[in-house]
C-alpha cells in the first residue's frame, strides 16, 4: 500500500511501520547471488524512477509493477502523479527539469523463495534550468525512505506494494499560479550575518548538515544523535527546526526559555517539538516576527508595504510555517539561501529537503507563515 502525506501530522506512519513486519528468517551473512539480484534491480528501478521523473514517460513504468493487483496499481498510480505533479510545477514557475540522480541504501531485507521484504533510504538530486534566463543548473535534494514488498513474475521482481512519505505528493491540478511581476528577482542575496544572539551562518549550516537522507546533505545523511527522531511520533520537522535555531553548540544558539526546551535524555517540551505551540512561541517570546501569512498569490505578489513581495523579505535562518487547514501550522521548514534567480530554498525534516524551492510539494490552498528571526 502506498500511503503519501506530507505535514508532519503522520500519526499513520507508527502504524504502518509495525504492520510491516519482516520475516524471523534472515539472509545469510554473504550475501547470496539472491541477495545481488535484488540489490541490482531496485537500483535499476530507482533509477529509471528519477530518469521518468524528469521525462515523464510513466507507462515505460507499469513493467515494473504487478498491474492486475490493486496495492501494485496504487503505487503505480503515485508514482504517475508525483511525475505529473513535478513537471506541472515546473511549467508554473518557467523552469525546466533537466535531469535526476537517484542513489539507494538498503536497511534491511528479507528473501523468502519468490517474496522480498526491503526498507531502503533513497537520495535523489534533481536539476534545473530557468526558460527565460541565462543562468547554471540549479540543484536540488530529497530524501525519502520506502518499505515495500517485492514479487518475481517472469524472472523479475516487481513491486507489490510500497509505502513512503513523499514531499513530492500533491495534486497536479491545484499548483498555484505564480503572479505576473512577482518577486523573487535576480538581486544578489547577501550571505546570512551573525546577529546579536541569532547566529545566521551557523543555522545555516547546521540545516544543511542535518538534512538527513536529502541529497547534498551532510553528516553522512543522518540526523543529529543527540537529539530523538520524531518521525515516527509525528513528524520531526519541528524538532529540526528548534534545532536549526536553537542548538547551542552548532546552530543559532538562541538561549533556551520557558516551555521551549530540549532534555538531552528524554527529549523536547511540546513547545520544541509540536508545530502550532512552536508557531505560537516564536511570536510570544520574541525570537520571531510574523513578516506575513498568506496563500502562494498573496506572499509572492508585490505590494505597497513589500514592492518585491513579502517573500522577497526572508533571510538565511529564517523559517517558513505551513498551514493547511483551520489555521493550524502542519509544518516548518529553514530558509537556507536562494537560487541564482533569488528563489527562495529550504531544508526540512519529514520528508528531507535540501536546498528545495519553498512551495515545491504544497498547493494554492496551502497558506505560508513568514517568520523573520530576530534573536
Amino acid at each position: 500500500m502506498t500511503l503519501m502525506k506530507r505535514s508532519c501530522l503522520i500519526s499513520a506512519v507508527i502504524f504502518l511501520l509495525v504492520s510491516f513486519q519482516f520475516p524471523a528468517e534472515r539472509a545469510a551473512a554473504d550475501p547470496s547471488a539472491a541477495d545481488h539480484e535484488l540489490k541490482s534491480e531496485l537500483e535499476n528501478i530507482y533509477a529509471e524512477r528519477a530518469k521518468i521523473l524528469i521525462n515523464g514517460n510513466t507507462d515505460r513504468l507499469e513493467k515494473r509493477y504487478l498491474m492486475e493487483q490493486s496495492l501494485s496499481k496504487n503505487a503505480f498510480r503515485h508514482e504517475r502523479n508525483r511525475t505529473e505533479y513535478m513537471n506541472t510545477w515546473a511549467d508554473k514557475r518557467n523552469i525546466k527539469l533537466i535531469h535526476a540522480d537517484s542513489s539507494i541504501r538498503i536497511i534491511r531485507r528479507a528473501i523468502s523463495g519468490d517474496t522480498a521484504k526491503v526498507s531502503l533510504v533513497q537520495s535523489l538530486k534533481i536539476a534545473y534550468v530557468y526558460n527565460n534566463k541565462i543562468i547554471p543548473e540549479q540543484f536540488f535534494g530529497v530524501g525519502t525512505r520506502h518499505f515495500m514488498t517485492l514479487k518475481k513474475s517472469n524472472g523479475n521482481w516487481k513491486i507489490a506494494r510500497e509505502w513512503y512519505l513523499d514531499p513530492l505528493d500533491e495534486n497536479p491540478h491545484k499548483i498555484a499560479e505564480k503572479p505576473e511581476g512577482a518577486a523573487p528577482s535576480d538581486k544578489p542575496k547577501s550571505e546570512p550575518n551573525e546577529d546579536k544572539k541569532f547566529n545566521r551562518a551557523r543555522a545555516v549550516a547546521y540545516a544543511n548538515k542535518y538534512a538527513g537522507a536529502a541529497w547534498g546533505a551532510g553528516n553522512q545523511h543522518h540526523y543529529n544523535k543527540k537529539y530523538l527522531d520524531y518521525t515516527g511520533k509525528g513528524g520531526d520537522c519541528t524538532n529540526f527546526a528548534s534545532q536549526v535555531i536553537g542548538d547551542p553548540e552548532e546552530g543559532g544558539g538562541l538561549q533556551m526559555q520557558g516551555g521551549w526546551r530540549y532534555f538531552y535524555k528524554s527529549g523536547g517540551t511540546q513547545t520544541w517539538v509540536q508545530t502550532d505551540s512552536f508557531s505560537r512561541f516564536l511570536l510570544r517570546s520574541g525570537y520571531g516576527k510574523m513578516i506575513a501569512k498568506g496563500d502562494y498569490q498573496q506572499i509572492m505578489s508585490p505590494s505597497k508595504k513589500y514592492p518585491g513581495g513579502a517573500v522577497s523579505e526572508l533571510q538565511p535562518g529564517d523559517l517558513v510555517g505551513y498551514i493547511l487547514r483551520h489555521d493550524d501550522t502542519d509544518h516548518f521548514s529553514v530558509i537556507v539561501g536562494f537560487d541564482d534567480s533569488g528563489y527562495p530554498l529550504v531544508n526540512s525534516h519529514t520528508a528531507d529537503r535540501y536546498r528545495v524551492p519553498f512551495d515545491l510539494g504544497w498547493d494554492k490552498d496551502t497558506k505560508y507563515q513568514l517568520f523573520h528571526i530576530k534573536g
